[in-house]
């Protein structure tokens, strides 16, 4: 279990006030965020709290790439600054996938090159991030995406 740092102003905006009494509602918007954005992921044993900028995230997902993906979609988010991962996985686990911060300019083609070496490798980011990316040409600074090997 470790913790997720995300840029705190970057990412969809979906929250209330981040005050305590707002924490409950945050906690099921944010699980619906999850529910709605990863439609092709089982979702229903993730339990998921905010405590301030900080995001709990509890349960089970069948596999690390589904874990990851869930990560990101709590963590894509403005207004959460980090997300505490107590999520185990109940398949196979396998080597944790390396994450980016989109920078300004970036496209998925520069990480590509940056991270495999060849610009044309940008699908297979793509790829790894569905459902979470729509459009190839549609990243924002300050996101964080999954880069698989």
């Amino acid at each position: 279990m470790s913790l997720f740092s995300f840029i705190k102003d970057a990412g969809e905006k979906i929250l209330d006030a981040l005050t305590p009494d707002k924490a409950q509602a945050n906690g099921e918007a944010l699980t619906k965020h999850v529910q709605d954005a990863l439609s092709g992921i089982d979702t229903s044993k993730i339990q998921v709290k905010v405590e301030g900028e900080k995001v709990i995230a509890t349960g089970e997902a069948s596999s690390q790439e589904e874990k990851e993906k869930i990560l990101l979609a709590l963590g894509n988010v403005a207004g959460v600054s980090g997300v505490d991962d107590q999520i185990t996985v109940s398949g196979p686990v396998v080597t944790a996938a390396q994450f980016v911060v989109v920078k300004s300019g970036d496209t998925l083609s520069a990480i590509s090159l940056r991270v495999y070496g060849d610009a044309n490798k940008y699908q297979k980011i793509f790829d790894a991030n569905k459902p979470l990316l729509k459009d190839v040409n549609k990243i924002y600074p300050g996101q964080t995406l999954r880069i698989p090997e």
